[in-house]
């Protein structure tokens, strides 16, 4: 299928200006201070896991590269900047002539990703690097949060159907059509947002609506109808009324009298609502009696993974999932809290000096200087087996032993052996210049189910998942010690 992989539903609007102000105040003061083209280091990580899980899933880099490709300052724009009173003239006049030339290096979507390494590396001048901070956040934050929330909810489906159902839910038209491109990155196979098919490639799929039911004088009425419009997609929704005395008998009467006599198969049932465990269990009998064996039993209702967790252990006949509200709004913890810290500038010489901001709350001080991440893999399995956070100049010499540590807890040590090292983060733009071609959603889809399977069972666990390793490279420890200890006396 054909679809418009750069369309942009916000393409009507230059959205350059969607930062936060700060991040204008600092570029001017930059600029007046002479150091608007220092060339510094920014990383974007996050610190927690959402739910209480054991990875997130990478999303929005595409996103971010349209966003990216596209920063220019408008009349509009320098006119209301000037309307404040806040820039000098310099500075705007630096607006007008704005040409992105930073280095981007990102993980690519679809791999599991980790608290505390880089998703994002950003090297540019100081004004530029720091600019586009919040459209970071925001695009990273939000697909991140909800591929990780589709791939919990995708894991316990076992197999099973699992449909994006979100987008009159969705926090905004963004969050509706974004969503769903994170749900199906997460795993899910369809939504039923269709103007991500147009824009996406995702599979839109849907039936009807209860009003649908009500609007003809009986169910059965409106069962035939459908019948006879869709023959060859019918899925009919039997909870308007009552879902065994009413809707499944209407259904299997409508099968057999429509589809039976044309040899067409019907596709199944959905339930929207009651006690999906029991009503299931009841359809598939009665179903399998009337000789649909093959007709699928459909589920929606306000489902998360804990939900479906649930209503599988209790042995619910359940072929597919419509997962709405609870998806994509990532209810249970609908933020992904995403940083964008400084962690290097480059002096007059082009030596790059490592910074670090440190705080009495340990989880926030974070991990100097221009850096590279690793996931190292056992050779024999093709599991992974930890993160290694390096210096960028560090390279790992796949022939020798690897010793990993905790950064915090020291003497937790592994010697590794039999292994083999492969970069996380890959270059997305050069000086400015995009370098790198993103995959289609289905691509980035099937990408992220081979990654996801390279992980440890035990990562995966829904709850106490086990903690998966990152560590710090000796080289990398070492400066973060050296400069802890440089402003200790701050504690004093």
């Amino acid at each position: 299928m054909k679809f418009k992989k750069n369309f942009d539903v916000r393409n009507t609007r230059n959205l350059t200006m969607l930062v936060d102000f700060y991040e204008l105040t600092m570029g001017n003061g930059y600029l007046e201070s002479g150091v608007g083209d220092k060339i510094t280091y920014y990383d974007m990580f996050f610190r927690k896991v959402p739910d209480g899980g054991g990875y997130c899933i990478m999303a929005g880099i595409q996103q971010l590269i349209e966003y990216l490709s596209n920063l220019s300052f408008s009349d509009e724009d320098i006119e209301y900047l000037k309307s404040k009173n806040q820039f000098s003239e310099k500075f705007l006049d630096y607006l007008k002539n704005f040409k992105f030339s930073c280095d981007v290096w990102a993980v690519e979507e679809g791999n599991p990703v980790f608290p505390n390494e880089p998703l994002v590396t950003v090297k540019g001048p100081a004004i530029q690097a720091q600019f586009i901070e919040t459209m970071v956040l925001l695009t990273i934050n939000h697909q991140t949060l909800i591929a990780t929330k589709a791939n919990r909810i995708c894991k316990v489906a076992e197999g099973r159907s699992v449909m994006e159902f979100g987008s009159r839910r969705a926090q905004g038209y963004d969050g509706a059509i974004y969503g769903s491109r994170a749900a199906v990155i997460g795993g899910c196979d369809s939504t039923a947002c269709t103007i991500s098919e147009e824009m996406f490639g995702i599979p839109a799929v849907g039936t009807m609506a209860h009003s649908w039911i009500q609007l003809f004088d009986s169910e059965y009425e409106s069962f035939k109808y459908w019948a006879e419009v869709y023959p060859d997609n019918c899925v009919l929704l039997i909870d308007t009324y009552n879902v065994l005395k009413s809707g499944l008998p209407n259904a299997i009467k409508v099968f057999d009298e429509v589809l039976k006599p044309k040899g067409i198969r019907p596709k199944g049932i959905r339930i929207d609502s009651g006690d999906i465990t029991y009503l299931t269990k009841k359809c598939r009998q009665i179903l399998d009696n009337a000789g649909y064996t093959d007709a699928k039993i459909i589920v929606s209702n306000s489902l998360d993974e804990f939900i479906i967790r649930d209503v599988l252990s209790q042995g619910a006949k359940i072929d597919g999932f419509g997962v709405g509200e609870r998806l994509i709004t990532a209810k249970s913890e609908p933020v992904f809290g995403g940083v964008f810290k400084l962690s290097a500038a480059e002096s007059s010489d082009g030596l790059i000096i490592p910074k670090i901001k440190i705080s009495e709350n340990e989880e926030k001080i974070t991990n100097p200087g221009f850096k590279k991440v690793y996931r190292i893999y056992d050779k024999d399995s093709n599991k992974a087996l930890a993160d290694l956070i390096a210096m960028h100049d560090e390279e790992i010499d796949e022939n020798k032993p690897l010793e990993i540590f905790d950064p915090v807890f020291t003497w937790k040590r592994k010697k590794l052996k039999n292994y083999y090292a492969k970069p996380l983060l890959t270059k997305i733009f050069d000086k400015g210049n995009l370098v790198y071609e993103s995959p289609s959603v289905m691509e980035i889809k099937k990408f992220s189910e081979k990654q996801t399977k390279r992980l440890w069972e035990e990562v995966l666990r829904l709850e106490n998942p086990h903690n998966y390793y990152v560590d710090l490279s000796p080289k990398l420890w070492r400066i973060k010690q050296e400069l802890l200890h440089k402003y200790s006396d701050i504690y004093e």
